[in-house]
């Protein structure tokens, strides 16, 4: 798969914003194949990511790009791997302990509170889980990995530099999430939230498109999350 000079260019654009936390989910009427293969993907991409806590360039390379309809938000990841760490497991396995991955959380109302987290590896294997709560103010961390999104769909697809996954998220399925505060985004909607990569190859290193500014490790602080705004 190759990018076109002009996705390059949109690519560089967003790489030298000043770290607004706001990005752009664009509204699509294209049809989109959860099949991993980013030629026809049209919207443009974020990144590179940085090191999640640091702001650190990556060693490698990962953009993504987000996009939406009245029914599914669309999400395609370009991860740059030269050692791809891994293999095909069964759906929910923790495969963010060992596996090279993508992963996207979502707290649309930024409590911290009944968030989602869904990740894939470069082998399509994926998981949906629930975080009900990651304070003592709410009784400690407690999450829900039997937690299913109906319609849920993440295909990665290996190819020479790497690995490319698409990811199709139902707004059907989000808004059965008890307090979770989802509902169906309209043109101007904001949800606070972060796309991040797990990368095991030949460093280990956690990366995020929003880095943290408080310096904190590990991927849960959902105060520090980025804001996602529905457009056209």
């Amino acid at each position: 798969m190759k990018f076109s000079s002009f996705l390059y260019l949109l690519i560089f654009f967003y790489s030298i914003h000043n770290y607004s936390q706001t990005f752009p989910v664009y509204k699509t009427t294209d049809k989109i194949t959860i099949d991993g293969d980013l030629t026809d993907w049209k919207t443009p991409f974020l990144g590179p990511f940085v090191i999640h806590n640091s702001g650190e360039k990556a060693t490698q390379n990962t953009m993504v790009s987000l996009s939406w309809n009245d029914e599914n938000l669309y999400i395609a990841y370009h991860s740059i791997d030269s050692k791809i760490v891994g293999k095909a497991q069964k759906k929910d396995s923790k495969i963010y302990e060992a596996d090279d991955l993508v992963e996207v959380f979502i707290d649309p109302d930024g409590d911290g509170k009944n968030y989602l987290e869904i990740g894939v590896n470069a082998f399509s294997t994926n998981y949906d889980m629930l975080i009900k709560c990651i304070s003592p103010e709410c009784g400690g961390w407690k999450t829900a990995m039997k937690f299913d999104i109906e319609g849920l769909e993440a295909v990665s697809k290996i190819i020479p530099e790497g690995f490319d996954t698409e990811i199709k998220i139902p707004f059907s399925s989000l808004e059965k999430i008890e307090n979770g505060n989802f509902s169906k985004p309209k043109m101007g909607t904001k949800w606070k939230a972060n796309t991040f990569r797990i990368d095991y190859g030949n460093t280990t290193e956690y990366l995020a498109l929003q880095d943290y500014k408080s310096l904190k490790f590990g991927f849960h602080h959902p105060e520090e999350f980025a804001v996602f705004e529905f457009v056209e």
